[in-house]
């Protein structure tokens, strides 16, 4: 028999994080994206221009939290993100949203949740469902020094914005380069701005790997602390700069200084890229769970 499910919607981060927090405290690494995220908009606000902005709770008929979910996205196709639930409250949610009027052309989040969640608005609307692409959430084990490089890390200055964010661009880019896709299948290159740079560069979790003339060498980024957990990304060497060591240089100290501050540390791969993965395999990095991005046309 099939569990009846309500599922609430809200466009105040605040209330999400009142009302889903002790849920989102018992698994805070698979959370990470949906816990980083509703921090930000509590803090800055929703980003200019994204069309959807809520975050959703799913209750099972007892009452009690059976999935959380967001619809966040600032670029098309302004995917859903769920995090674990189980089937019948997906198929809820996945109505709930529908019944809002809404078109949802795509899906983010753990697997199977979002598989099931991308079927139900397939089957609803008539629709397929294609694999975007497929990530893998790594939590940071015991650290694995790099071997020694030259230069040191420091933090990206204000008048290096315009550098850096050239650089996070070019990481879309060459990702999808190094994945075997076409430029501008990661649909995020076209959200990230300068007012993100600025924002990141006030939050302290922007840095590059500089030679041993101060010139920047390598770029890494991070989502600051949220629940206890930081998220490490963009990655970034560019190409005539590869082979060096300098990007893991790079994560191993940003992994050691988000790890000072008592947080867990987590990244997120493109299971396509086969460099990503053994770069971070080898600082100690270790798998925790899949995600995908599925797109329904």
């Amino acid at each position: 028999m099939t569990e009846s499910h309500d599922v609430w919607f809200t466009d105040d981060p605040a209330a999400f994080l009142a009302v889903a927090g002790d849920r989102l405290a018992e698994d805070p690494v698979t959370a990470t994206v949906v816990t980083s995220t509703a921090d930000r908009f509590a803090a800055h606000g929703a980003p200019a221009g994204v069309p959807h902005a809520w975050f959703a709770v799913v209750r099972d008929g007892a009452g009690q939290i059976a999935g959380l979910a967001m619809r966040t996205a600032p670029f098309a196709p302004y995917p859903v993100y769920l995090l674990a639930m189980p089937d019948d409250a997906v198929r809820a949610l996945a109505a709930a949203v529908l019944a809002r009027g809404e078109e949802v052309g795509g899906v983010t989040g753990l697997r199977p949740a979002a598989d099931v969640f991308a079927a139900a608005v397939a089957e609803a609307t008539g629709g397929a469902v294609e694999v975007h692409v497929h990530f893998r959430l790594f939590e940071l084990g015991t650290l694995v020094e790099p071997r020694a490089v030259t230069g040191r890390l420091r933090p990206v200055r204000a008048d290096e914005a315009e550098l850096a964010l050239a650089w996070i661009h070019r990481f879309f880019a060459d990702a999808d380069e190094q994945a075997g896709r076409p430029a501008g299948h990661l649909e995020e290159a076209s959200a990230f701005g300068m007012a993100d740079v600025e924002r990141k560069l006030a939050e302290g979790v922007l840095w590059f790997w500089v030679d041993d003339e101060d010139r920047p060498v390598h770029l890494t980024g991070a989502n600051p602390a949220s629940y206890g957990v930081a998220r490490v990304g963009p990655v970034y060497t560019p190409v005539e700069l590869r082979g060096r060591g300098w990007a893991g240089a790079a994560v191993a100290e940003v992994s050691r200084l988000l790890r000072s501050g008592g947080d867990r540390v987590t990244l997120f791969t493109d299971q396509a890229n086969p460099t990503s993965n053994a770069l971070y395999l080898a600082l100690g990095y270790e798998p925790v769970v899949d995600t995908v991005q599925l797109v329904v046309r």
